[in-house]
């Protein structure tokens, strides 16, 4: 039995694979209505800068958890650079089927949506306050975290910034003057009540990361006329670019939500960003992106509606 795991312990070390990745504690770190925890991965060998990301799971605010497979291999791919990863829980408010039935009918959508935003951006910033009071603990600097997630996490880091550039209440439990080192969203969006965006106080330098044919999270903009919108990373750019707010944008062209999943196809890009983020390097990029293997999927052509009925089952 001993030479048998030794044997598969090799072939993942042979294969590329990070054992200690898997290696992780788990800290709770606010209460709600139940414990909401956080699992910390940390690296063999760490950065110089301590730096570290909080990583926000996607799953259109129904599904996910901290440590599914795609959380597990972002943890395994950047504590391999070297950064103390922090795979973080957030309330689902789609399983809150009281405030479901209460906002039910087209015309209250968007305060669905807003509910479940708001309520997943608060528990976000909980998870930062906790992560920046036990830094020493950690051995991490927290004037160096950065803020990554996918899809509905995508959503969650964007608004974070967003409430805390702004000075709203989602974002209170942030430490006075903490600002994210970097924000990266892969297939993100800002949810607002005006029918422009603004930034009151610049944001974290950040990368959007989106599919021009995202219909899930849409690549421009999901809502109701006079009512809150969902503005995709094509919005949220625009409205940096008319404040004059440096910033990356990569689309690529004819994908959908495909994009939410692409951090380990994009790792290079992400620490690249990251580096110049935390050296103070200020850059603009606005590219078009394609890889040979990020191909259109089922998820291209996948509505939001379409999407919920698949999660449902």
């Amino acid at each position: 039995m001993k030479t048998r795991h030794f044997l598969f312990a090799a072939i993942l070390l042979l294969c590329g694979i990070s054992l200690t990745a898997q290696e992780k504690t788990t800290y709770p770190f606010v209460e709600r209505d139940s414990t909401l925890y956080l699992d910390v991965y940390r690296p063999t060998v760490q950065r110089a800068d301590k730096a570290a990301v909080i990583t926000v799971f996607g799953g259109g605010f129904i599904i996910g958890t901290r440590d599914d497979k795609l959380q597990q291999t972002t943890a395994e791919l950047l504590v391999e650079r070297g950064f103390t990863v922090i795979s973080i829980d957030y309330r689902l408010g789609l399983k809150d089927q009281a405030m479901v039935e209460k906002y039910q009918g087209l015309t209250k959508l968007d305060k669905l949506f807003q509910y479940c935003i708001d309520i997943a951006t608060e528990d976000c910033a909980e998870a930062v306050a906790w992560v920046c009071a036990h830094a020493e603990e950690l051995d991490i600097d927290p004037s160096k975290l950065v803020l990554e997630g996918c899809s509905a996490g995508a959503i969650t880091v964007l608004q974070l910034d967003y409430c805390r550039s702004n000075g709203l209440k989602q974002a209170a439990a942030l430490p006075e003057g903490w600002k994210p080192a970097a924000v990266v969203p892969y297939s993100g969006g800002v949810m607002c009540r005006k029918s422009e965006l603004k930034y009151a106080t610049e944001p974290a330098p950040t990368m959007l990361m989106h599919g021009t044919k995202d219909k899930i999270v849409a690549y421009n903009s999901f809502g109701i006329p006079f009512h809150s919108k969902l503005f995709g990373a094509n919005k949220v750019s625009k409205a940096m670019d008319r404040q004059g707010i440096p910033h990356w944008i990569i689309r690529f062209e004819g994908i959908g939500h495909e994009v939410a999943t692409w951090l380990p196809g994009s790792v290079d890009l992400f620490c690249g960003f990251v580096d110049q983020a935390i050296s103070g390097r200020v850059t603009h990029l606005d590219a078009t992106m394609t890889d040979s293997k990020l191909q259109p999927t089922e998820w291209t052509d996948m509505g939001v509606l379409k999407m919920y009925k698949q999660s449902s089952k």
